[in-house]
């Protein structure tokens, strides 16, 4: 029968009990085969006996007590010289732990396809791709993060040259939301139509009541499938059911209240050069975020009954176009001839403040926001000012990524937060390894 024996005992001079020991490391093993013992070392948890083991690669199970025992077999050096070993090389690999600060560059998609101007976005998170509504044509266009294009819907029983003005996923029944709307010259048409987004069927198209003045421009769904389609024409809102029952929703006086309707305009009172309710966003406690173009405003409006108040901003968004909110409570607002706008509200949008700004490209003429994977804020820049002219042929467009410098700066902070902990942490280690191969040595 093997003998076994134990190793660095030292007296505790404290301890209540006579004759009692504290063992810092102790070895169990044979006296006839030192290939194979256990190590029981005193006063370490499963946080040392998990790094030693990664370089012994052994299995450790978690402690239950303030020891932890590491079994250490070999097929002939001594079991003590492995596990020193194998301290030693876990003081290296600590030595050479580094933080890396990497800066992952914004995510730009350009594509081509010819003519498509496309005037609205959405991100489909279960494709991981975003659609596109064209100016110009009856199609809905998806775009790969790699700037694959594809037709994803070609819908001809829309008017001929209709556009796809607004989008909206409704991910929870599985529809593709699109807002068409038919410019001047065109017979006035404004609807909206859903699809299945994956056998990309028509459910239904579902005609705007019409106040005169109309110009159906953007639309958000809620948990509910509710659609709501805002008229810059006549500044107002419509809603459509999930069933596609479509109603005037919201026509508040605050929508008039500091801006001319068009039909007081005498130079001219067409709704495409009369940009009231733009961009609409949905709020998951209940209420809409709206954009109004001519006069900068953002409206909170209840998704229930449809009262409107005005959102108190220090800055008018004069030219915002459209809106969009990522999972933080951020609201990302984008203006073509100007910028991009990321607003915070800390009392549910009764009250909002503009965090930053990005610059945007106007030469691009971006006309839509969307917030994409990862909580990323997208632009189209779809040269939508030129699409209105007419067919140049243009074939390039783009998706870019734009990014808060505020954010990025106090990331950077958080950076060096991290790097110093992590210099901690070494640090620990460090005095950790040299006390435990202190240990180690006396078992010699």
């Amino acid at each position: 029968m093997p003998r076994y024996y134990s190793a660095a005992i030292r007296q505790n001079p404290n301890s209540s009990q006579l004759g009692s020991q504290l063992l810092p490391v102790m070895e169990y093993g044979s006296s006839s085969d030192p290939s194979q013992s256990t190590f029981s070392i005193i006063d370490e948890d499963h946080t040392l006996a998990n790094s030693v083991r990664f370089t012994l690669n052994q299995d450790i199970p978690h402690p239950s007590e303030n020891r932890v025992n590491i079994r250490v077999q070999t097929t002939g050096d001594p079991a003590s010289e492995v596990l020193k070993d194998a301290c030693q090389d876990l003081m290296l690999m600590c030595r050479h732990v580094r933080i890396p600060v990497v800066a992952r560059d914004a995510h730009v998609i350009n594509f081509r396809s010819s003519n498509l101007y496309p005037e609205s976005l959405a991100w489909d998170p279960l494709m991981q791709h975003f659609l596109l509504g064209s100016l110009r044509q009856r199609v809905i266009t998806a775009v790969s993060d790699s700037g694959i294009v594809e037709t994803y819907i070609s819908d001809t029983d829309l008017p001929a040259d209709a556009s796809i003005l607004g989008l909206a996923v409704d991910t929870p029944r599985n529809r593709l939301l699109a807002v068409v709307h038919s410019y001047p010259p065109l017979p006035p048409f404004n609807a909206l139509a859903a699809y299945d987004l994956r056998s990309r069927r028509r459910l239904f198209l579902s005609p705007l009541p019409s106040e005169g003045i109309d110009a159906a421009n953007d639309v958000a769904v809620d948990y509910n499938g509710n659609a709501f389609v805002t008229n810059s024409g006549g500044n107002f809102i419509w809603k459509v059911t999930a069933d596609g029952s479509a109603s005037i929703f919201s026509k508040s006086p605050k929508y008039l209240a500091e801006t001319n309707s068009p039909a007081e305009d005498d130079d001219d009172d067409s709704p495409q050069n009369y940009v009231g309710l733009n961009g609409i966003a949905y709020v998951s406690k209940g209420y809409l975020l709206v954009v109004q173009s001519s006069t900068g405003k953002v409206f909170k409006v209840d998704a229930e009954d449809g009262t409107a108040r005005n959102v108190l901003l220090k800055e008018e968004l004069i030219g915002a176009e459209d809106i969009a909110l990522r999972s933080d409570g951020m609201a990302a607002v984008v203006a073509p001839m100007k910028e991009l706008w990321l607003l915070k509200s800390m009392d549910s949008w009764s009250e909002g403040a503009v965090y930053d700004k990005a610059e945007v490209n106007v030469q691009r003429f971006p006309t839509s926001v969307v917030v994409g994977d990862k909580d990323r804020v997208y632009v189209l820049y779809g040269h939508v000012d030129e699409g209105k002219k007419g067919d140049s042929g243009r074939e390039s467009f783009g998706i870019a990524e734009l990014r808060s410098k505020r954010e990025n700066e106090d990331e950077s902070v958080w950076i060096f937060v991290l790097i110093g902990l992590g210099f901690v942490y070494f640090v620990f280690w460090k005095y950790q390894m040299a006390r435990l191969l202190k240990k180690m040595n006396k078992l010699n």
